[in-house]
Parts: C-alpha cells; structure tokens; sequence
C-alpha cells in the first residue's frame, strides 16, 4: 500500500556554494554559484537537493556582499541565528555535598534541533540544482582548504556530485544531520572519507514503533528479514552482521537454512548442535524427575529492611535479607537505598558514616569526569570523530527512551537530562565501550529509582561490569550465553529442542533481546523493577537469567509445538510476547527449574559450572522451604570471586571453551 508522506524538512542551510570549472561550457572563469542545501523527508525517502539562488556571485566581491546582496545577507543573518541559538540552561538541584559542583551542571548540554516545514519552491531550477536520495550516496569526502571546508559526496555507482564549499561553517551540522538518519563510518583506505549506509527505513525501526506501527505490519517486516528486524535496534552490535542478514533488495525473504549458516559465519564459535567431534562432551539424557512447586512472597517494606541495620548502619543478617528480596522484591520506597548494596555501589558491611564518605568521594570522582566532557571546546571536538559519534547517538537514543513513563515525559525534562548526562559522563569512564545502543534501556530503570545524578551513575557502572561483554564488537558475551542457555534447554526439553533444530531456529537467536538487555523489552517498567532486583540478589543459582529463558519458552512450547510454527513464526512469536508476560510467573516457575535441575544426580559437568551449582549437596533436599533447601544447595559465587561473573561469561574457566554435544 503505498503511503502519501508530507515532504519535511530535516536540515536546511544557505550559502553553500559550488565552484564550477572554468573548462565547463557558458561558465565565467571565478564564478560561483551560491544556494541552498536541504535533506528533506517526503514519500518515505530522504533527498539531498541544493537549489542555486538566482544571482550568482563573483569571489571578487564576496566579502562586501553582505552589503550589497540580499541573499547573502540573509545568509549572513540566517548564520547568526544558528549561532545565537542557545539551549535553555538546565540547573541542576544536588545534595548538600555535591553543592560545590554545581558550576559544571550550570552547563547545558547542546541540542541539534532540526527544522520543520514545507520545502519551498518558486526556486529557479537552473543547471546546477540537483536531487539525489540518500540511498544513492555512497561516500562523502570532507576537504579543507583556505577557503574553508568542502564536502563531495560520490554516488553508489561512483559519479561524484559537484564539491559543496561552506566558506561561513555549516558542513559540520550537515554531517550532524546525516548522522541522525544514516550510519557514516571512516574508510579504512581514507581517513578524510566517510563510508555511508542508509539501512532500509522499516528495519530500522526502535523496538517501540515494531510494536505499533500502523504503517507497516509487523508480519511484512518478519516476511522481509526476521533476523534483521529483531537486532537492528542496536547499531553498534548489530551492525557487524547487519549487511550479512540484509542480502539484496529484490531477496524479500532469505531460506531459513540460509540465514542459520549465516549465523555461524558472523559469530564464529556458536556451534550448538556439533554432534561427536574431538574435544566435546557427551551427555546422555538425564531423568530430571518432577518439578517442585514454590511460592512467591510480598515485597520486603522499609520497615523489615531496617530491621536488617545495626546501630552504626552495617547491614547484618545479609543471606536471610537476600532471600526475602529474591522472593519477593522490594517496595518501592525502600529500592533506592537497597539497590546501591545489591549492585555493589554500597558495600555490605560498610557503616552509615563510611557510606557518605564514599559518596563525597565519588562525587568529587564523577564531577571531575563529567568535566572532562563540559569542558570540550567545539574546536576540540570537531578533531574527535569518537566523541562526537557517541554524542549524536546518546542525544538520539535519550530522545526515545521510556518516553511513555512520566519521569521521562516531554522536552527537556530533568529525567532525560539525567540520563544524557550519565551516559555522557560513563565515555569518560570507559572510552573503549563509550556508548551502545540499549545502554539507554539498563539506565533509565536506575535513574527512575535513584532520582540522583551520582548515585545513578555508579549503580550503572556496577551493571555494566556485569553486562559489559553483552555490547562489546566481537559479542563473546552473547555468544556464551546463546550457548549456555541452548546447553540447559536441551538438558530440560530434549524434544523441545529436537523441533526447534528442525525450524533452524537452534542457534536461539530469538532470545537475543531478552538477554542482550535483560529482559527491559519483554515486562513492563514496574516489573522491570521487580525482575532486576530479584536477579541481582544472585539467588537461587549463577545464571538465573538464563533460567528465566528457559521458563518463559516452557509456556510457550506448546503453542510453537502445536501451531507447527516454523522458522518466521517462531520469531514472530517470541516478539509478540512483549508486555504480555507475568513476572511473577516467570519468577516462579524459573525457580522451580532450578529446584528441579538442582535435585538430579549425575548431572553434566557443564550444567553444573554454567549454575555454579554446589556438587557437595546438591540434591539433598525436597524441601519447599527456599532458607532450608535451595540456599544451602546452590554456591553463589561472590563478587569478587574472579573465576566467574555474573553475567554469565566464565572469564578464568577451562570450561569455558569446552563444546557441548548431545546424545539421547
């Protein structure tokens, strides 16, 4: 169905001039042509037009044509009102002991707004006017000069258009803009050229509008690339196997066999169903016996966390505590001072007094990085593609993030602020990662509970030492976990498993979501809040996330089994499921996986490392009761202990490069 788009205006800016050759027919020697360059959104496209004004201009009389010539002097104005343009300045309310601070906060952070409207028209048409989708473009090529800078954009078929000069600036808010709706990444072969990828616009769709989209169906973006559709949300993971998935624009749909070899070759050691090779472990089918029933509790209240202080503020009786969380959460009054000890910004044992301390010197730390990124002049800045490539995508991702939550609501508001300036602030604490799409979705949960700029940002830094490998290039993280959860499944569900290797859909890819950013698309944001604390207690097992999948494809089984879904179908489904799960089920029927698995003898030795399981008395108990049962059987490894991390990625094992193959 074709669809009728108003025609938008997404950058405009005149006084770009061309300088044609003097070679070229009817063309004076050291004329140039002056216009105006526009990106303009209309029927679902993006266009680059430069119009030519109806004069043009001779370099010899260019610096008194601002007296002489209303075009440029509008120019010449319209360059002023750019520069004069300023974000409302956002003052920031601190604690007591961040007060000496707030100079920095005094600084408001630099929006690149776009222009919206009408194209214009009435403009001459002339020789030099040209149109051209961005689809079309292939590179840009910056050049400087002492006239200033100058851009060439060539074309996919290697015709260049005419080099575009900015003698007054603008070329580096062209590429600003260009950066907001196509991908632009340095040529290995030149560093002043700039590679550029416009992924298809329905595929690059936020998770949000793949949901609810009333342009385009849900089951033609599947049809199209089901694989594609699912991971393009995160540009700097996903990049990496995006033109693999993409194929060309005539393949409306790749085989399925296909599409799994490609998922071998782009992540290379995800190889789950290897049957019998040297160096694999062998593992027979195992009777699990039933599963035990369990029961979830109310939310701990702030007065049963006090209780859990001592005079000076230590915190004692940490397991029973740990327990009541796992099995019933928290209530909301008391997250914002229980989080920071189960993320590890607040150490278990430390005092009342020893904790502010800590927090007036890691103000004083996070100020001085904050600083750092302040303080970067726009010369600075223009000389660092990293820095400023980090800063376009937080401004664009803080802009779609939990935008339907009040505290995140509208322009400007203090949540959003919040979160950009955190994100900001953690390239300066790690400029190696710097910023990855969906970094944004572990934030705002912390934000929203903390409602404190310092406090928000060591908790995240704390979740990130767990979820760092999950947004690194090269996805080890992803890839240990993808086979960590396809080694219990099949242990759980062996003809479960069997139907989804003959759908090749073995490699589980349709769980990349869910354990790429924990779960933040599939519940809501309050149980969000519920899911993450209980997770975070460490409790009942290592990998309890892992356990969560497992429980969630368990209820799902059926449908997928009955339906016969095939490989499509199946992806389709699992995105389905967004916002249509109970938390408190999962919850529930994880822990009694874990019970269940916990209870059998002769489990694989790769089972029991990937649940850091305790192999001295596992299986003991039948017991319902979680303090007297699971909690003696399951070994929850510390926070330092080095030999494994959370996350699931086992950093310092030998098992962590063993092969798994199954016999039944």
């Amino acid at each position: 169905m074709a669809a009728n788009f108003a025609a938008k205006v997404l950058f405009e800016h005149e006084g770009v001039f061309i300088h044609p050759s003097g070679d070229e027919i009817g063309v004076e020697h050291d004329v140039l042509v002056c216009g105006s360059l526009q990106l303009v959104e209309k029927d679902g496209d993006v266009m680059m037009e430069f119009t030519p004004l109806e004069d043009s201009v001779d370099p010899s009389h260019m610096l008194c044509a601002a007296k002489d010539s209303s075009s440029v002097m509008e120019w010449v104005q319209c360059g002023g009102q750019h520069q004069g343009e300023r974000g409302q300045q956002l003052l920031e309310s601190q604690l007591s002991y961040e007060t000496d601070w707030d100079l920095v906060n005094s600084a408001s952070f630099k929006k690149k707004s776009c222009t919206n409207g009408s194209v214009m028209g009435g403009n001459e048409r002339s020789r030099w006017f040209f149109s051209v989708s961005l689809s079309q473009l292939g590179t840009v090529t910056i050049q400087e000069d002492h006239a200033g800078p100058a851009l060439i954009f060539t074309r996919k078929e290697s015709s260049s258009l005419p080099p575009l000069h900015f003698h007054q600036g603008g070329s580096r808010e062209l590429l600003d803009s260009l950066r907001r709706i196509a991908t632009l990444s340095e040529s290995p072969e030149d560093e002043s050229r700039l590679l550029i990828s416009t992924p298809n616009k329905i595929l690059s769709q936020s998770f949000e509008n793949l949901l609810d989209d009333n342009n385009y169906g849900l089951v033609h973006k599947f049809r199209k690339d089901p694989y594609v559709t699912t991971l393009d949300r995160f540009s700097k993971v996903t990049n990496y196997i995006f033109d693999a998935f993409r194929g060309t624009e005539e393949q409306h749909q790749r085989p399925p066999e296909e599409v799994a070899h490609l998922l071998g070759e782009v992540i290379p050691g995800l190889e789950i169903n290897q049957q019998e090779e040297p160096g694999f472990e062998v593992i027979t089918r195992v009777d699990l016996g039933t599963r035990p029933q369990v029961t979830r509790s109310e939310p701990l209240s702030p007065d049963s966390w006090s209780q859990h202080q001592d005079q000076e503020g230590r915190m004692i009786h940490i397991s029973r505590l740990k327990e009541s969380i796992f099995r019933g959460g928290l209530c909301h009054a008391t997250r914002k001072e229980a989080w920071k000890f189960l993320l590890g910004y607040f150490p278990w044992n430390s005092t009342l007094e020893q904790r502010k301390s800590l927090q007036r010197s890691k103000t004083d730390e996070y100020f001085r990085m904050k600083l750092q990124w302040k303080s970067v002049s726009e010369e600075q800045e223009k000389r660092n593609s990293r820095l400023r490539d980090y800063k376009s995508l937080i401004e664009k991702d803080v802009n779609r993030t939990d935008r339907t939550n009040r505290f995140f609501e509208g322009m400007d508001t203090p949540g959003l602020v919040l979160l950009h300036d955190i994100l900001m602030t953690y390239c300066m604490y790690d400029f190696d990662l710097g910023y990855v799409q969906g970094m944004s979705d572990l934030l705002s949960p912390i934000v929203f509970v903390m409602e404190n700029e310092v406090d928000a940002f060591w908790c995240f830094v704390s979740f990130m030492d767990q979820m760092h490998q999950n947004f690194e290039e090269q996805m080890q993280g992803m890839k240990t976990q993808l086979i960590q959860l396809s080694t219990l499944l099949r242990l759980l569900d062996p003809s479960f498993w069997s139907y989804l290797e003959s759908q090749d859909s073995g490699y589980l890819y349709f769980c990349f979501r869910w354990l790429l950013i924990r779960f933040k698309r599939e519940f809501s944001f309050q149980d969000i809040l519920r899911l993450w604390e209980v997770m975070w207690t460490g409790l009942p097992c290592q990998n309890f996330h892992l356990l969560l999948c497992c429980a969630i494809l368990d209820s799902e089984k059926a449908k997928i089994m009955e339906e016969n879904y095939g490989f499509n179908e199946i992806l389709k489904h699992v995105n389905e499921l967004s916002m249509k799960l109970d938390v408190e089920e999962i919850l529930q029927k994880a822990e009694s996986i874990c019970l269940q698995i916990n209870k059998c003898q002769g489990l694989p030795q790769s089972v029991v490392t990937i649940l850091s399981l305790d192999t001295e008395t596992r299986g003991i108990s039948d017991s319902n009761d979680f303090g007297s049962a699971a909690a003696a059987v399951v070994r929850t490894p510390h926070r330092d202990d080095h030999t494994c991390a959370t996350n699931g990625h086992l950093r310092s094992m030998d098992s962590q490069h063993r092969k798994v193959a199954f016999m039944s």
